[in-house]
């Protein structure tokens, strides 16, 4: 094992990218963070604060950062829509890349990405899909693998947020690719690594409803959405994903097999603490994605180093996160149109007659 440390940068200073920083500024111990980058001010002057007393170098330029002298990697945490563009960057200046999910909400700006990687074999390549690198997913998918449950059948996972009035939502929605790619990627793209990479849709369909944010329909968009895609494999996922949960953060996984069934988080709390008092009983739950997957984003940045400076394979394929992309665009499709998708054997899209 390599004792040096991994120079890396990181791009964004939003809520995101101020996580990733810190994570690889403090809890990443084979990584050095040594740049940082944002277009914004205010994100800028907490680089100061918190970055630049550490020897971290701010930036204010994208194309000047990734031309640091000695820098090897960089995490994306920008606007989605600038995420393919700048991995292709770091890409041509030979460094590695973890980027935030998606890629890009456009699939043929996600191939480009993957293009680019596939040219240049000694880079390693994410698209942080933080949920395998969560405790409690690793453990599952170690027991499906020893076959615990039989054969898996039925996938059915949900991302709920929690209820943000503030209406900020509705303004990301203008770029977020949809409820669907913007939430629910997560779900598939554990479907992906429980049901198997080469799955084939046969059909998708999918509905929604706007319950506590009307304003969503300027953008055909929806705070609650159910999506069902059968595969030609007889397997089965269902999606729900929510932007309304009043009490917190629930994001529940099951995969059910013909003998068993592994659930994941089906209880949401923050801690092993109940509260017992004369109103009954009562457990607190995560505020948001972060309070329920920090450490799965440790984790993330830690294997990505590793994988980096040991050069050993990554934990999931880059290819996956157009593949994920692809299905959370054709269910928002579903969504938005009200008509059931429907592919041949192959993956082509066909045309159903209706009567």
């Amino acid at each position: 094992m390599s004792t040096k440390r991994l120079q890396i940068a990181a791009a964004g200073l939003g809520r995101m990218g101020k996580r990733h920083a810190l994570n690889f500024l403090s809890r990443t111990p084979r990584a050095e963070l040594v740049a940082a980058f944002s277009p914004d001010p205010v994100e800028l002057q907490w680089g100061k604060q918190h970055l630049e007393p550490y020897g971290v170098t701010l930036y204010d330029d994208y194309d000047k950062m990734i031309s640091q002298d000695g820098l090897e990697a960089v995490v994306i945490g920008t606007a989605t829509s600038v995420h393919a563009d700048e991995a292709i960057k770091a890409m041509g200046k030979n460094l590695h890349v973890l980027c935030e999910k998606p890629l890009s909400t456009d699939i043929e700006v996600c191939k480009q990405v993957v293009e680019a990687a596939r040219k240049r074999p000694h880079l390693k390549v994410m698209c942080g899909f933080s949920r395998r690198f969560d405790e409690s997913y690793r453990d599952a998918h170690q027991k499906y693998e020893q076959g615990l449950i039989g054969r898996p059948s039925i996938f059915r996972s949900q991302t709920c947020d929690k209820h943000d009035p503030s209406g900020f939502f509705v303004e990301y929605a203008a770029w977020s690719g949809g409820v669907f790619v913007d939430m629910s990627v997560h779900d598939i793209d554990l479907t992906l690594w429980f049901f198997g990479d080469e799955i084939i849709p046969k059909s998708i369909s999918a509905h929604g409803i706007t319950a506590v944010q009307p304003d969503l329909k300027r953008y055909n968009d929806y705070d609650n959405a159910v999506g069902i895609v059968e595969f030609h494999n007889g397997k089965i996922a269902y999606y729900y994903c929510s932007r309304m949960m009043a009490h917190g953060q629930e994001d529940v996984t099951e995969i059910i097999g013909t003998e068993g069934k592994l659930s994941v988080n089906s209880n949401p709390q923050t801690n092993l603490v109940n509260l017992y008092h004369s109103g009954g009983i009562t457990r607190e739950v995560p505020k948001d994605y972060y309070g329920r997957f920090e450490m799965a984003f440790v984790r993330e940045s830690n294997e990505f180093t590793a994988a980096c400076l040991d050069d050993t394979p990554l934990p999931l394929k880059l290819s996956n996160a157009v593949k994920a992309v692809q299905l959370g665009a054709w269910l928002q499709e579903a969504l938005v149109t009200g008509r059931q998708i429907h592919f041949d054997e192959i993956g082509r899209r066909v045309e159903r007659s209706h009567l």
